[in-house]
């Protein structure tokens, strides 16, 4: 008996040391403790005939206390066991979270086959193909989405912003104007105005007052900084820092209304009040390497070469791929 004893003994060593089984003991030890334990018991006794709804439940805890492997198995399950809508999304989106982006795709292809009517399923699968840099793909969830409604606002708006990630402006412009003559609130109005604004187009500007006229709490910051970039892409500086200063006036520590005045005032040759407006960026954020650089910038202008590549250093020192102030230091150099 005693060799039977000992064979026991080393199969359960050779267990033990198994990687498989030492995780299925790590995983059943996380699932028998709360707030998850209570669950695991039901479903190791096969309490209740809600199979799927333990399940469900024991990912949404899992979820919540950031165990999204172990919530996407449950997912899993319950979904093969009831595979409603609200399951389909949670499991799509834990699957993202975990890095299984194509596993999400398919589920959310089959979500959306199944319902249809449930908008949720086609616009995650959008953002998904924009992820995995399938542009077409994701272009074509939203023109089925219209051509089944035309007047679906949501939609056209981020049509219209994925195709400006795909540097069609135009397309995206005609996207974000559909959206705002459907519904025209200040995301639509400011989103379409900052496109104008980078084409050097004046439409642009009565976008902006139109929403500073409803401004009733006189907090708005974007129509100020975009017209402001519109003055300044047009070369009107003088407009543009007009603009960047009443961003600041409402906001002392809007970092880019800094940079964007200090540029103005840059390309005027002011580079005294210039350099003024960067070191405000770096005092409202002293990690913003676009602050150094264009320090260096004016010291540069003004012949401190010393001081310039020290400040060209320190841009580098925060972004390694700024390769703008990488060319300055050689060039000074």
């Amino acid at each position: 008996m005693l060799w039977i004893g000992c064979m026991i003994a080393d199969i359960q060593g050779c267990n033990n040391n198994n990687p498989d089984d030492k995780k299925a003991r790590e995983i059943s030890a996380v699932l028998h403790r709360p707030p998850f334990g209570p669950l695991t018991d039901s479903l190791d006794q096969h309490q209740g005939t809600d199979v799927a709804g333990l399940y469900f439940r024991r990912a949404e805890l899992l979820a919540r206390n950031d165990l999204h492997e172990l919530a996407a198995d449950d997912y899993q399950k319950s979904w093969d066991l009831r595979p409603d809508e609200l399951t389909g999304l949670r499991y799509a989106s834990t699957l993202t979270i975990v890095g299984h982006v194509g596993k999400a795709i398919q589920l959310l292809q089959d979500c959306h086959k199944k319902f249809p009517s449930n908008s949720s399923f086609p616009e995650m699968l959008g953002e998904l193909y924009q992820q995995s840099g399938k542009m077409k793909e994701a272009v074509g969830i939203y023109d089925n989405i219209l051509q089944a409604d035309s007047l679906n606002f949501e939609a056209w708006y981020e049509k219209g912003l994925l195709l400006e990630k795909n540097g069609d402006t135009a397309g995206a412009i005609q996207s974000l104007k559909k959206a705002y003559a459907i519904t025209p609130v200040n995301t639509y109005s400011l989103e379409l105005a900052h496109l104008y604004a980078e084409k050097k187009d004046p439409a642009a500007l009565p976008l902006c007052d139109a929403v500073l006229r409803k401004d009733s709490t006189h907090e708005l910051l974007d129509p100020f900084f975009i017209k402001g970039i519109y003055f300044s892409n047009t070369l009107q500086y003088k407009k543009a820092v007009i603009q960047f200063d009443s961003c600041i006036d409402r906001d002392w520590k809007f970092t880019d209304a800094y940079l964007e005045k200090g540029i103005a005032l840059f390309k005027q040759k002011q580079y005294e009040p210039a350099l003024e407006s960067f070191r405000m960026t770096i005092k409202v954020s002293d990690t913003y390497p676009d602050g150094y650089f264009w320090i260096g910038r004016c010291y540069e202008a003004t012949g401190d070469k010393t001081q310039a590549i020290l400040y060209y250093q320190q841009a580098l020192g925060l972004d390694k791929d700024f390769t703008e102030a990488a060319d300055a230091i050689k060039r000074l150099q």
